[in-house]
Parts: C-alpha cells; structure tokens; sequence
C-alpha cells in the first residue's frame, strides 16, 4: 500500500494540471483548505467548507430514483443502493474555472483516486445516475447559497475506497454546473463545480461514551443508549472499531461488580420485522459474546434480547433519525 505521502504527491500532480491557471471566481471561503489527502482541480476555489471530527454520511453507490411512498401517499427520492458510513466527515464545494468540462474533471479525479490505491466502487454520468443525486451527495440548504444542477445538465460522479492501516477512506466525488441562490449563473456548459466529500472512518471518541456516563445514565433512567458499537449494514459482525466502547463496557461491570445488564438490539424500521427482530438479536448476542470471550466479563452479568423496531429513538422517516434507532442499549437488570 502506497504511503499517504506519496497519495497526495500523486493527487497534486494529477489534479494541479497547469499551476498558471489563476483562480477563476474570487477567494476560498475564509478558514477552508484543501483535504490532506486530496488537492483541487487547477484553478478552482473553495465557497463552502466544513469538518465534522465524527459524523454520518451516507455514500451514494447506485443511481437516484423516484418511488411511491405508501406511507406519505406521495412519490419520494431513494438511492438503489448506499452505504452509510461514520468518521471524520469533510465536505467542500469548488467553483471549478470556466472553460473546464466535466469530463475532464471528473477523469482527473478518477485517475489520480487509482492510482492513488482507491478502489472505485460505483461511477456514472448523466442519466445513470438519475435525478436529483445531489441531494444525497449535499443536502439542501447544506450549501447556502450555492447549489448545484442535475439533470439534463452533464453530471458526473463518483465513489472510491483506500483502504489502509489507520482506517478506510472514502471519497464521493461529484461534478456538474451550479448555480447561485437558485438561478444560473452561466447558461454555457463551461462552468462546472465540484462536490468533494471525504470521510474518513474512526470511532467516536472513547471520553464520550465512559464507564462514568454510561453508570450515570443507568442510575438516572435504568438504561443508556450506545452508539459506538459498529456492524455492517445488514449484519450481525461487530466490526474491530467497536473495541474502545467494548472496553468502557468491560470496565463499567468490573468497576460495578453487583450490576447485571440486558444487552438490547435496536433497529430502525427497515426491512420487516421479522429480519428486523432476528438482526437485532444477533447484534445483541454478538456484543455479550465479544464481552464474554475477549473482555472477559462474567456471561451470567449479560442477557442478550432482540427489540428490532419496536422502541425508536426518533423518526425513520429521516437518514437522522434512522441512525438514532440503529443501537444497542444497555438495560440495568433487578
């Protein structure tokens, strides 16, 4: 595997196409830079930025569609196919200069993103990747002032994988023309922008999920929601970034050798219940076994339980509240 400073050598060499390319639309946003891992197509300037050091994105992986809610009697935008990721989450927006195609920038960052180690994972153009994609990639109003075009005008995006020691990144890539305020800025096809989100996957940090304040919320309410505990989507394996809050856990029961726990499998209300409510049971049951075999706690401290749907946090009407509902939950047991 490449080091990252070789990525980012070759992402500069790539992507930096003529150094003399003068910006094309004023300043970048004042407090933005470019991704460490990732530079700008030559010439393009940053008007929204933002880091979460821990946050959800959901990564587009298959075309935009148009489906009949039956729950709000309405059609509704879904992805055919997605992946909902958690970690540092960086999200620019570049005006790219005029005389640029699309082509050409989204080939530069396709190029530079392989031979940079990325796996591409899902790409597509125009029609393939329906209507309104953008909304996944920058959900409205996430841009201020600036948004960008779909459909008929040339779309393009991509999504990429590196995968490396200290954690997987993920890139979602997407290119079109923009507009400001919601009205066209130039009607020519030369004046694209480009959406850049980076995630890079790491756990929540472990001081927010202690023994400490997981033994307060039990004492104030008799139960505490975790949400450092990963699995992929679908599945019941509880993936190695879980460890730290597994360890908070271990040192919550060996700190407190009277406390008895249910271990409790929530999901949100996707799928039906029956695959809800065995999914959520084998969540459960893999958190007591990794406690049990690797953390060493007592099994006669845990009992494993399935919830599925039938206790949400929040609304599943929204990616938001969707993740609140997707948990484990400690429960104090008499």
């Amino acid at each position: 595997m490449r080091s990252m400073s070789k990525v980012l050598v070759y992402l500069l060499g790539v992507l930096l196409l003529t150094a003399s390319v003068a910006y094309a639309h004023g300043k970048n946003v004042e407090g933005s830079k470019d991704h460490p891992l990732i530079s700008r197509f030559a010439g393009s300037v940053i008007k929204f930025y933002d880091v979460k050091q821990f946050d959800e994105y959901v990564l587009p992986l298959g075309k935009a569609v148009r489906e009949f809610d039956e729950e709000k009697r309405r059609p509704a935008l879904k992805l055919t196919e997605s992946k909902r990721l958690e970690g540092k989450v960086t999200r620019i927006f570049y005006e790219a200069p005029e005389g640029r195609s699309t082509l050409e920038i989204f080939r530069s960052y396709e190029a530079a993103l392989k031979n940079a180690g990325f796996e591409i994972l899902f790409s597509g153009a125009g029609e393939e990747l329906g209507y309104d994609l953008d909304r996944f990639i920058y959900p409205r109003g996430r841009l201020g002032k600036f948004n960008i075009f779909a459909q008929p005008r040339p779309q393009r995006y991509l999504a990429a994988k590196l995968s490396r020691p200290e954690g997987e990144v993920y890139v979602s890539h997407y290119t079109s023309l923009h507009s400001i305020s919601g009205h066209r800025v130039d009607r020519r096809e030369d004046h694209p922008a480009i959406n850049l989100v980076v995630v890079e996957i790491r756990p929540m940090e472990v001081g927010l999920v202690t023994a400490g304040t997981m033994l307060g919320d039990i004492a104030k309410v008799g139960h505490v929601a975790i949400y450092g505990i990963h699995f992929d989507f679908g599945k019941a394996d509880v993936k190695p970034e879980s460890d730290p809050v597994l360890k908070e856990i271990a040192s919550l029961l060996q700190q407190n050798p009277n406390l008895k726990l249910h271990v409790v499998g929530h999901t949100d209300n996707v799928g039906d219940l029956t695959y809800n409510m065995k999914l959520s049971q084998g969540r459960a049951d893999a958190v007591v076994k990794e406690l049990v075999s690797k953390h060493g706690v007592d099994a006669n401290r845990l009992k494993a339980h399935s919830v599925g749907p039938l206790s949400p946090m929040a609304s599943n009407k929204t990616e938001e509240g969707r993740a609140k509902n997707q948990r484990v939950e400690l429960v104090k047991r008499q």
